[in-house]
């Protein structure tokens, strides 16, 4: 892994921004929408729940190799 395949992106299922997160990760747009998407529209259809963690935790376990990292509450610096 290069850290120059590294990117920060962010994830928002909801209306709702307090329940965005971040992924530091090597995947790409398609890999993520692949996984998250299918969990995302069952609970919308009524038939499972899901939270943050559960979306993070399917990453890993579908790209095992890859660099998959949550971010929930990044710091911030004010300048």
């Amino acid at each position: 892994m290069k850290p120059e395949n590294i990117r920060l992106v962010n994830i928002n299922t909801t209306a709702y921004s307090e329940e965005d997160f971040s992924l530091l990760t090597t995947l790409s747009d398609q890999d993520i929408v692949e996984v998250i998407n299918p969990l995302v529209n069952a609970e919308r259809d009524g038939y499972e729940q899901y939270d943050n963690l559960l979306l993070f935790e399917s990453l890993k376990k579908r790209f095992p190799l890859e660099y998959i990292e949550m971010v929930v509450d990044a710091d911030r610096i004010i300048i």
